[in-house]
């Protein structure tokens, strides 16, 4: 057996005992964050039966995917990582989600280019949940604006997403997510890593978003 699918499958019983404890409607999906991973260990995968895959850029993802969604229709593409106006068209054209609008004029952008290739994706908010300069989404207290402007656009939002801060506990954060997501009465919610997706499934993360712990360290 491939050593990626001995790590899902490790990482799968680990949720499964966490489930055991919760009082949790929905099995998280587990997202594979296939970054600068080569087909060499993401086919053992597809092979495998899995279908959710998460890439950070437009780019590397259209030379790794484009033929795969073709022949496999089952894959789910997730576009985890900041993305440009400029990229939206190519975006939607390969991804099946879309984890990272922060703004009304990605968003339209979006609306647009879905409405012209007659497609529609699956989107999450992002929302800069520790407040931090560096890091892309909208501060918490402007998510409810922008999720009525998608809304207006007839964007499909289906939840919201985070990346807490690293040098803090993430599970506070988690639990202001999850009072986000439910004040939006948003049914998923993406949150969580390898370090610390047991913690947002214990504050209703539908989507945990892994990488390392499947596929090893980046180089």
């Amino acid at each position: 057996m491939h050593k990626t699918i001995q790590n899902l499958i490790d990482i799968q019983k680990k949720i499964d005992l966490s489930l055991d404890t919760l009082t949790i409607n929905k099995v998280p999906k587990i997202i594979a964050v296939s970054k600068t991973f080569g087909m060499d260990k993401i086919s053992p995968l597809i092979n495998h039966g899995h279908t959710d895959f998460g890439e950070n850029k437009v780019q590397e993802a259209i030379e790794k995917w484009s033929d795969i969604k073709l022949s496999n229709k089952n894959i789910k593409l997730h576009l985890i990582g900041g993305l440009q106006t400029n990229k939206v068209k190519l975006a939607v054209k390969l991804f099946d989600f879309i984890h990272s609008v922060d703004s009304e004029k990605l968003a339209k952008k979006i609306s647009d280019e879905q409405k012209k290739q007659k497609k529609e994706l699956k989107i999450f908010i992002q929302v800069n949940i520790g407040d931090e300069q560096q890091k892309s989404g909208i501060h918490k207290s402007l998510v409810s604006d922008l999720y009525k402007y998608c809304k207006s656009l007839n964007l499909n939002v289906v939840g919201l997403m985070c990346i807490p801060p690293l040098e803090k506990p993430s599970d506070i954060f988690f639990k202001e997510m999850s009072i986000l997501n439910q004040d939006l009465n948003l049914n998923e919610l993406s949150m969580g890593m390898s370090s610390d997706y047991l913690d947002a499934i214990k504050n209703s993360a539908t989507y945990v978003r892994i990488g390392s712990d499947i596929f090893g360290a980046r180089g």
